[in-house]
């Protein structure tokens, strides 16, 4: 019974080991973090995230699978004890995440030539290219307004663009090796979640022109504090050419001290009488109209992309548009015609049914503006949200604050998951919030049956932020 338990637990060990595989990779592939993501939001349950099988996951399993293998073929070959060889396994099975972290390590070096290989390959290429870099950071808007600027180019240049949200070292690098052909312009989307993130994608493509987009608390608990976060987001204008044009949305505090702490060619938007921002904007459910001024002139454009932070984003492309040659003519038209970027306040309109999909990396600011974008509907108004994530010290006053706000603006809320629960919810009724009509869902089987009871003609449906597998 004893050899039957041993082997028994031997089989287990990739079946318990899997959850470890995906909780390691949503960690980033960083020990720290992966340690962290264990003991504060628990493993990776749930269908939302799968696994990749990646070639960096590959050898990782590989190594890991040898090491366990190896553990097991000495206890069996070696300890005669039939306990003894029972507690072995078990101890095994156990700490079989610890010896994840072993496989880590043992493949580190192998990891790091191979991104240095890569890396070199990529800067090689692009320094046999006569293409410019544009480089877009920011806390928030950087995926939607890389995607915003690349409509209003691609009339009169050739693009090329990191995908999705590709925008850590090895996204850039892939970007560079498989796509950039013979194009006018790179926009590299630059992402960070440590100090000294910027400067590592910098030195793969130097940008020739920057725009740097809201900065705030987001990734708050990564990076530590606000100061971190303004110092890393700096990084893109300390590292870019010496000549780059500089574009910076200076409507939130963080981005305006950055912006006069700037020594280089620099352009402020989105703050009034910049070089280019936002009057007489006019808000709907079909988009909004707005005068954009531009270097001095008045132009009326209309878009279908949704809420304040679109309107900001559209005006500091069009600004790095402008000056890099496009008419404003070209940039009124390319205004009219643009979507919003995949589940970034996109609007789904389904049998009579609205949906507005803000589920990508909420923060405070981003789901104040989603609300005030749903108030402008009519008919019955659902929020279904797991609230915001690494926010660090502000987490609890943040989801307090978000509760508060959908308070205001919702008839009906669906709180997803545990994490930030409590805040929410003390945020809710500090503004008299019917408790009959906010309900809990752990899993989306549940917000599904619970969504089904709610839902009716006409009625708005706000998805806002959505976590991953690791979170409670």
């Amino acid at each position: 019974m004893i050899y039957f338990l041993a082997c028994f637990f031997s089989v287990l060990i990739p079946f318990w080991s899997y959850l470890f595989y995906k909780t390691y990779q949503l960690s980033g592939y960083r020990t720290a973090d992966f340690f962290n993501i264990i003991f504060t939001k628990g493993l990776a349950f749930g269908d939302k995230n799968k696994l990749k099988f990646t070639k960096r996951m590959i050898r990782a399993i590989f190594v890991h699978v040898i090491i366990c293998s190896i553990l097991l073929f000495c206890i069996f070959i070696f300890v005669k004890t039939p306990g003894i060889i029972f507690l072995d396994v078990l101890m095994v099975y156990i700490f079989s995440p610890l010896l994840l972290i072993v496989a880590h390590i043992c493949i580190l070096p192998i990891e790091s030539l191979i991104k240095v290989y890569y890396i070199k390959k990529a800067k090689k290429k692009l320094s046999q290219k006569t293409v410019k870099v544009i480089g877009i950071t920011g806390s928030f808007g950087k995926t939607s307004t890389k995607d915003i600027l690349t409509c209003l180019l691609e009339k009169s240049f050739k693009i090329c663009k990191t995908p999705l949200n590709y925008n850590t070292e090895m996204g850039l690098t892939r970007t560079i090796l498989e796509n950039l052909d013979d194009e006018d312009f790179l926009i590299a989307e630059m992402g960070a979640r440590h100090i000294g993130d910027i400067r590592k994608l910098c030195s793969i493509a130097r940008p020739d022109y920057v725009v740097l987009t809201t900065v705030g608390n987001q990734h708050l608990e990564t990076f530590g504090s606000l100061e971190n976060i303004e110092k890393t987001k700096s990084e893109i204008i300390e590292y870019s050419n010496y000549d780059a044009a500089i574009f910076v949305n200076c409507d939130s505090p963080s981005s305006n001290r950055i912006y006069h702490a700037c020594r280089k060619n620099k352009f402020a938007t989105c703050r009034f009488n910049t070089y280019a921002y936002a009057t007489e904007i006019i808000y709907s459910r079909h988009g909004s109209k707005f005068i954009l001024n531009l270097d001095g002139d008045k132009l009326q454009v209309s878009t279908k992309l949704l809420g304040r932070c679109n309107v900001d984003n559209i005006v500091t492309a069009s600004a790095l548009a402008f000056y890099l040659g496009v008419s404003k003519k070209d940039i009124v038209d390319a205004i009219k015609d643009l979507k919003p970027s995949p589940h970034r306040l996109e609007l789904i309109e389904n049998n009579k049914i609205c949906v507005l999909d803000d589920a990508y990396n909420s923060n405070l600011t981003g789901a104040q503006e989603a609300l005030n974008v749903m108030s402008t509907f009519k008919g019955r108004k659902i929020v279904i949200t797991p609230g915001l994530v690494e926010m660090g010290s502000e987490g609890s006053s943040s989801n307090f604050k978000l509760g508060s706000y959908i308070a205001d603006i919702a008839d009906y809320v669906i709180i997803m998951n545990e994490v930030n629960k409590n805040f929410i919810l003390s945020g809710l009724i500090s503004h008299n919030f019917d408790r009959k009509k906010i309900f809990f869902a752990s899993t989306r089987d549940e917000q599904k049956k619970i969504l089904a009871t709610l839902t009716c003609e006409e009625c708005v449906i706000l998805f806002e932020n959505d976590l991953p597998d690791n979170y409670r």
